[in-house]
């Protein structure tokens, strides 16, 4: 069976696109079993961050998942293969060593995104989707992430995007006691944000949530 990926991620699609196309975690086990059920998909996972939402799956071929997003997000046709990639067989399995490694993220190096895949494929194998052809993938995506971690320095300065974006604060607001930082949404990046700021010794933070 044909292996496929079809995504969109920071480098594809603008924040409101990603934000329209994103899955919560709890709605995972919910969209893979309607995209089994309304297509010839055999093996899916389905990884959603802030910066990325794509599909890895085995099927004859990637047009329905393509089809079953556009009508599940909502999303006229063609506005979202303006900024889909599509890859199949080898440039799969190199798009998720990139991803898994950090090589492919906003930050390069950065390590949250290997324990979201690593959760995106476990509630994926969870619910009944992960088979034979997509266990050989992601556990040579995870072996090999971490061979990159042992043996280059890529990890040897822990970055993501919160904490570069607390540091760039830092520069330009020496004493951050004095200060006051509003962080809007809710969500795991704000989450890492509050975290260094408070760490940094922020003084007061503010969170402003649409609810």
């Amino acid at each position: 069976m044909p292996l496929f990926s079809a995504g969109l991620n920071h480098t594809t699609a603008p924040v409101p696109v990603r934000e329209r196309i994103a899955y919560a975690d709890d709605d995972l086990p919910r969209a893979l079993a309607d995209l089994r059920r309304h297509t010839r998909v055999e093996e899916a996972v389905l990884l959603s961050t802030c910066n990325r939402t794509e599909f890895y799956f085995q099927a004859p071929d990637d047009a329905g998942v393509i089809d079953w997003l556009s009508h599940d997000r909502g999303m006229p046709r063609n506005e979202l293969d303006a900024c889909l990639y599509r890859l199949h067989d080898e440039g799969v399995i190199r798009h998720l060593l990139r991803v898994a490694a950090g090589l492919d993220s906003m930050v390069v190096g950065e390590a949250q995104i290997l324990g979201q895949l690593k959760q995106a494929y476990a509630t994926a194998r969870e619910n009944g989707h992960v088979g034979h052809g997509l266990n050989q993938l992601f556990a040579c995506g995870f072996a090999t992430a971490k061979r990159v971690r042992t043996d280059t320095r890529i990890g040897a300065q822990p970055v993501s995007v919160a904490s570069i974006a607390v540091d760039l604060s830092r520069r330009i607001f020496s004493n951050f006691a004095e200060h006051t930082a509003l962080l809007v949404g809710a969500g795991q990046m704000i989450a890492l944000c509050a975290r260094h700021l408070h760490t940094q010794g922020m003084g007061r933070i503010i969170i402003a949530n649409r609810s």
